[in-house]
């Protein structure tokens, strides 16, 4: 088939690099998010999936929305057989969701219909899930409800931040993306309609929800930390200043701190949480780089006794 493949970030361009390995198909443009300021000049910088589309010498279209005239005017020219989708990041209306014969065909990082919505892989290790996984399905107007072709499972492990998790699924995802498109274009494969059952919506995690509650059990604690790493990054207050935090350590013999409540030693630092303690791992005061928790202690003269939050 033709492909004119959708994706923006980083999690994109293994999907990507598996369908132009692809000796059944052939990727003749792709669309992604227009370059965005980043970084501490503010440089405007291309997507992921738009750098390794240009090395690949692949056209790339940035439209500013996908109703654009412009934009649907040249993928009609196009007319690709289908629209492979992997976190593109806006809302395709109808008219382009008509052009493409076969449709356009997301891969999304959830079992569906559990975690629909801009951030499944977030919400699954914020929730505590076991087990997740990646689905494909042929998009149509509502919020990641079309009917399924494919489904992979991932086990999540105790440690794994929404990065860890999304590395993977980001690797197996696209050898199902790329199977997907294989069943399509031999007519092997079917959609089959999501079950109307244990639909949970996963919306995007700003910088608010991150903020940690000490007085929250441990266990919701690190999984909130967990899941927000790297983004939007998980944190709390010291001294009126945020203070990032990455994934601490379990420590349920340490039951004497008060939520909030630190414990200062030569090389770690606990905290108190709604159960039992955790102890920091990785810090980053604001302006600074990241460092070792018991590092950051003795630069801010930070004692056992002072409060986090």
């Amino acid at each position: 088939m033709r492909l004119v493949f959708a994706g923006t970030p980083e999690a994109a361009v293994p999907a990507l690099d598996a369908l132009l390995a692809s000796d059944l198909h052939e990727v003749v443009a792709v669309v992604t998010r227009p370059d965005a300021t980043a970084g501490r000049g503010r440089r405007l910088l291309a997507s992921p999936v738009a750098e390794r589309a240009a090395e690949a010498g692949i056209e790339v279209l940035k439209p500013v929305k996908p109703r654009d005239e412009d934009f649907l005017a040249r993928l009609r020219e196009i007319a690709p057989d289908c629209c492979p989708v992997v976190a593109y990041g806006a809302l395709l209306p109808k008219v382009a969701l008509d052009v493409p014969a076969r449709g356009w065909v997301n891969l999304h990082f959830s079992l569906l219909p559990a975690w629909r919505g801009a951030a499944p892989v977030q919400h699954a290790v914020m929730a505590g899930d076991d087990v997740t996984g990646a689905t494909t399905f042929l998009i149509e107007q509502g919020l990641d409800s079309g009917p399924v072709y494919g489904v992979i499972t991932e086990e999540i492990r105790a440690t794994d931040t929404s990065g860890d998790l999304l590395a993977r699924l980001s690797h197996s995802g696209a050898r199902l993306l790329t199977a997907t498109m294989d069943g399509i274009e031999s007519g092997e494969l079917v959609a089959r309609p999501q079950p109307a059952e244990g639909v949970t919506l996963a919306p995007k995690i700003t910088v608010e929800d991150a903020a940690v509650d000490w007085t929250a059990p441990a266990l919701r604690v690190d999984r909130l930390i967990r899941g927000c790493t790297p983004a939007p990054g998980a944190w709390t207050l010291t001294g009126g200043e945020r203070l990032k935090l990455g994934p601490v350590t379990l420590t349920p013999d340490r039951t004497d701190l008060a939520p909030g409540e630190l414990s200062v030693a030569k090389n770690a630092v606990h905290v108190g949480t709604g159960s039992h303690a955790v102890e920091l791992g990785e810090v980053q005061p604001q302006g600074k780089k990241r460092m070792r928790a018991a590092d950051w202690s003795r630069g801010v003269r930070i004692a056992s006794g002072d409060l986090l939050g």
